[in-house]
């Protein structure tokens, strides 16, 4: 990312989780183009995971691992985003339809498998992985009924092998407080 250079450093022993974000953009050069955008003018930053997979597996890494990326509400300065490129409820997002109906990959799969022991292997103490959806469990009034609300986040959503994943991996599933870990 072009503003990446003015995220906040970080020392890279005090990250512990990853996070799994799908973007619910139609590609990459669309992910690209939101990401590039100015959310935070008095930093001059935006949103953005640290590392993209794009559907055939090619892995992007939009901000270094010692910056603290904003992509997760709260857990920031501890955790490396990941994002997934998939429609997620693109484009009504937060609409009271909610459909999340794109399957990931199995490239991508194997891509996020080989950065997730990549990652294990250099950030000595990293041991939790969560999904946004996991954290951020806010609810919103819905775009198209504001008598009902939604989720404001659902990625990587009921598609993504959860299962799949954790039995490639030797990290563990994070969990808000109060919520069993498995």
């Amino acid at each position: 990312m072009s503003y990446a250079g003015r995220l906040e450093r970080r020392e890279q022993a005090g990250i512990d989780l990853l996070v799994i974000h799908c973007t619910e953009l139609p590609d990459l050069a669309t992910a690209r183009s939101f990401a590039e955008r100015i959310h935070y003018p008095e930093s001059g930053t935006g949103n953005c995971g640290h590392y993209t997979i794009d559907r055939d597996g090619s892995i992007e890494q939009w901000v270094p691992d010692d910056r603290i990326a904003h992509h997760v509400r709260g857990y920031n300065a501890r955790s490396i985003g990941i994002e997934l490129v998939n429609l997620g409820r693109y484009p009504d997002w937060l609409s009271s339809r909610q459909v999340m109906n794109e399957p990931y990959p199995q490239a991508q799969l194997t891509a996020l498998l080989a950065l997730l022991a990549a990652l294990a292997r250099t950030l000595p103490g990293l041991r939790w992985i969560a999904g946004h959806e996991d954290l951020d469990q806010e609810e919103v009034p819905a775009s198209d009924r504001p008598d009902q609300t939604v989720r404001r986040k659902r990625d990587p959503g009921p598609m993504f092998p959860w299962s799949e994943l954790m039995s490639g991996t030797s990290l563990q599933r994070l969990y808000e407080k109060g919520k069993e870990q498995t």
